[in-house]
């Protein structure tokens, strides 16, 4: 057996064609989406992961029609409501990364009350990406910097990291993208840097412990160098 990543990041993607691909509206996709993200974290704590972030909704994603956006925000607020209790049973302890300025006052509710509730769990550690953006992040991050009045000798990597979302979370080792595509779709692009990539054809909705179990083996096989020359 393979090295187990630490850290695993997931840009969650194919709902829509899955809702398609079954004749039903997009919504249900995003349902169907929502419902799949606590078995699979339950199964990759089960294999040693201690870090899972999943994007959720991005800065772009306010582009889509009006009535997708206005389900997803209703189905964002639903799913913590009705998961918190169970994801605090299971010790997942929560964060979130993102803005929360465009986000209804009841969602940013939410959202402060799920990660507050479970701040003191110990077991893996869940952050959502809702209403983020990577290049928005490093936006924040810089405006922070400016905010604080730090002179250019006192900025360094470690430095400005301290001003991203997750502060205490590592970057991640394993990106995986579900729906077939290679992209980073403005997600953790500071992070990412050396993450090892990871894309499956297989649409989120139908994303599984077989799909999970190919991506830690693929994972454990490759050579990570961070640029360095491996003799």
């Amino acid at each position: 057996m393979g090295e187990i990543p630490l850290h695993i990041a997931i840009i969650m993607d194919g709902n829509g064609r899955w809702a398609r691909n079954k004749k039903l509206d997009v919504s249900e996709g995003h349902i169907a989406g929502y419902k799949k993200i606590r078995p699979v974290i339950s199964y990759l704590s089960s294999r040693g992961v201690k870090f899972v972030t999943v994007y959720a909704f991005s800065t772009e994603n306010w582009e889509r029609p009006e009535p997708e956006v206005s389900a997803i925000m209703d189905l964002a607020g639903a799913v913590i409501k009705e998961e918190l209790e169970e994801i605090s049973k299971d010790n997942i302890k929560l964060l979130h990364a993102g803005e929360m300025n465009k986000l209804s006052k009841e969602l940013r509710n939410d959202i402060e009350n799920a990660v507050s509730y479970t701040k003191n769990n110990t077991g893996l550690v869940l952050s959502v990406a809702f209403n983020y953006g990577g290049r928005q992040e490093i936006i924040h991050a810089v405006k922070g910097i400016i905010q604080d009045k730090l002179n250019s000798s006192e900025i360094d990597q470690k430095t400005f990291e301290k001003y991203l979302y997750l502060t205490k979370v590592p970057n991640p080792d394993l990106l995986i993208r579900t729906g077939g595509e290679f992209r980073l779709s403005n997600f953790l692009i500071w992070q990412s840097a050396y993450s090892e990539f990871f894309s499956t054809e297989v649409l989120w909705p139908d994303f599984g412990e077989k799909d999970i179990d190919k991506a830690l083996d693929e994972y454990g096989n490759r050579q990570r160098r961070y640029g360095k020359r491996i003799v």
